[in-house]
């Protein structure tokens, strides 16, 4: 009679475990999903995917689908001014290749050292003229390097329907790509799982002196698609092109983020080895019972 009673009590708690792995959800912004996030993210930093991109070819121009894209740019002490005028040829020529319009892609700039400025929102140019003119009026700030900052400023201010980011209803993917040469100043891990959990793609792009492991923390998996790396802002305009295949290539079905999928998986995984662990256990108990049971019978 007992053990009918543990083997019914194992089956239902296998059940209803199993139901919870089927409808579990996380939300966008959730406090667990932005720890299993960067859980996801540190496990898939011991993965590398970092490599030195010289692409020589040139890329014809095409369509893109529409972004909503943000550039996030360092403009520290440890960017020369040349060096940055060479950033601005990389912002110029993006812009160039994109297909740029108030319904099709359109374009911010988040400029940040030790302070963030926002130099133009999404909804500020929606022609090539106006918005390279815009790109090539931006100075240098200068001093440190706030990144965790600049992030979060872009997501809470750049990437608003009120400075133009179209509804979620919209489906247009968001867009942010980091041009540092340096070590972040404040922390960027978890601003940028956060970002990554609202929905903003992320790709970090590190020049000369750039700091890998902030790199890997900030961008989106799969990180051999999201980290660049370039050895001078020389030949930084040359990831142009890779950009442009990158963006030329995005499919028009939406597609859930990626570390929100990895986080759910390492969730599932957990409970399926509590699962394992409750199993063996009440395997273990119904052993003992049986022994007593025989222990009995035979006094």
């Amino acid at each position: 009679m007992m053990k009918s009673f543990l083997w019914s009590l194992l089956f239902c708690a296998s059940l209803l475990l199993s139901d919870v792995l089927a409808t579990y959800q996380l939300n966008a912004g959730d406090p667990q999903l932005i720890a299993a996030q960067s859980y996801a993210q540190t496990r898939n930093n011991g993965r590398p995917p970092l490599r030195t991109l010289d692409p020589s070819k040139t890329d014809s121009q095409c369509r893109s689908r529409p972004l909503d894209l943000v550039f996030i740019i360092d403009s520290s002490r440890s960017v020369r001014p040349g060096e940055f005028e060479k950033v601005k040829i990389f912002l110029a020529d993006m812009v160039d290749t994109l297909d740029v319009g108030s319904d099709a892609t359109r374009v911010a700039v988040v400029n940040y050292a030790s302070t963030v400025k926002i130099e133009f929102l999404l909804k500020s140019h929606f022609n090539k003229p106006d918005m390279k003119k815009a790109i090539s009026h931006i100075e240098p700030l200068a001093a440190g390097t706030m990144t965790g900052l600049a992030i979060k400023t872009a997501v809470n201010e750049a990437f608003t329907e009120e400075s133009g980011a179209r509804p979620r209803s919209r489906k247009i993917t968001k867009v942010a790509i980091i041009v540092t040469d340096g070590r972040p100043q404040d922390q960027v891990e978890e601003v940028s799982a956060a970002a990554r959990a609202s929905g903003i793609e992320i790709y970090a792009v590190g020049v000369d002196r750039a700091d890998m492991r902030s790199l890997q923390l900030m961008a989106s998996i799969p990180l051999e698609d999201h980290v660049f790396y370039v050895e001078t802002y020389g030949v930084i305009e040359k990831l142009t092109s890779k950009f442009r295949k990158t963006l030329c290539e995005m499919k028009a079905v939406v597609v859930e983020d990626p570390c929100k999928c990895e986080a759910r998986l390492a969730f599932q995984k957990q409970t399926q080895a509590a699962i394992q662990q409750l199993t063996a256990k009440l395997v273990d108990v119904s052993g003992r019972i049986e022994r007593l049971e025989n222990m009995v019978g035979r006094a």
